[in-house]
């Protein structure tokens, strides 16, 4: 049987982006996940040994978080390990119970780590797929046009991941929760550079007058409906949880 293909707005060209220097400095400027999120995530863990592998986790943000709530110890601890290399072949050190998969599981191969990622768990562990979300904003209807307008991405299609996973037999949901929302406030021009950390916004990927052109544009459609010089984001975090085939 032929594996159905990835959509092409999700292929490695584009992927390839989150490597991009722009991307990584602009990435501190995402909204973090609620604590909720961390809480959800340890009471999926039922084996012992109690190994978590968080994969794609960039900067180690959400890692990071998990330590210092699990433990309420400092973040540098030594079973706090870093692993650096393509998850579809890096070596790792299994059994895990629990796998983590933030805003990175799409960019992958899934024909390749959905059935790695089975292996490496133990018996009764799970796959938990997390993402976070926000409650609308007053300034989407204007923002929307102007990110549909600079988007390198000219392949994205609107999708659902768990779907797309299941459609190919790679993954099988077993339960879902979301975090209560939470209020984030930062900078309008903050905000505006934290879609330069997002797909279609890599400043490299970009001409520069295109770049500035939609900083411009998004702060002022957001300045409208703003009421001042920051904005406040109601966010959540959400954790799809299952097994891999």
């Amino acid at each position: 049987m032929t594996m159905q293909p990835k959509p092409a707005h999700l292929g490695p060209r584009y992927g390839a982006q989150f490597k991009d220097q722009s991307v990584a400095e602009a990435y501190r400027h995402r909204p973090p996940y609620p604590t909720e999120t961390f809480a959800i995530l340890a009471g999926l863990i039922a084996d012992e040994p109690r190994a978590v592998l968080d994969v794609g986790c960039g900067t180690g943000r959400a890692p990071r978080a998990r330590w210092r709530r699990w433990s309420r110890a400092p973040a540098d601890r030594a079973n706090l390990t870093w692993i650096e290399g393509p998850v579809e072949e890096v070596a790792t050190r299994p059994p895990y119970a629990l796998i983590t998969a933030g805003a990175s599981l799409h960019w992958m191969a899934w024909d390749v780590v959905l059935p790695r990622f089975a292996t490496l768990l133990t018996p009764r562990a799970f796959l938990a797929i997390v993402g976070e979300g926000q409650r609308p904003v007053p300034w989407a209807a204007d923002l929307q046009p102007i990110i549909d307008r600079y988007s390198t991405n000219r392949d994205y299609r609107p999708y659902n991941l768990v779907e797309e996973l299941e459609r190919r037999g790679l993954f099988r949901k077993v339960g879902e929760r979301r975090t209560a929302p939470v209020s984030f406030r930062q900078a309008i021009g903050d905000y505006v550079e934290s879609f330069h950390a997002r797909n279609g916004f890599s400043r490299e990927r970009m001409p520069a007058e295109a770049a500035a052109a939609f900083d411009r544009e998004a702060r002022a459609a957001i300045a409208r409906h703003a009421g001042g010089d920051s904005v406040e984001l109601h966010i959540y975090g959400q954790v799809v949880w299952g097994k891999p085939a």
